[in-house]
């Protein structure tokens, strides 16, 4: 599900990440909605996991439509490790 080096965005509400995805399939984003992972905690029971080197395409997309999500993790060495608090382009 979550590959080595892919970043998971946590949003607070199930309504803001299904506008995520929405607005990342208009344009065209690489990206898939998956079950927020039992490790990391969240009333939305969905996140979005994309590719690192996508980080920063995918950052502006969210940020320009004001739906940026609360918690950004990276999966590495078989773990999540919290990347920032609050999510940047």
């Amino acid at each position: 599900m979550v590959r080595e080096g892919d970043l998971v965005a946590i949003f607070n509400s199930i309504h803001r990440v299904m506008k995520a995805e929405k607005v990342l399939k208009e344009r065209r984003q690489d990206f898939l909605l998956i079950p927020v992972p039992r490790s990391l905690a969240s009333d939305c029971g969905l996140a979005i996991r994309y590719a690192e080197a996508d980080h920063h395409s995918i950052a502006a997309v969210l940020a320009e439509a004001e739906l940026l999500p609360e918690l950004l993790y990276r999966f590495r060495d078989g773990a999540f490790e919290q990347l920032a608090e609050t999510f940047s382009a």
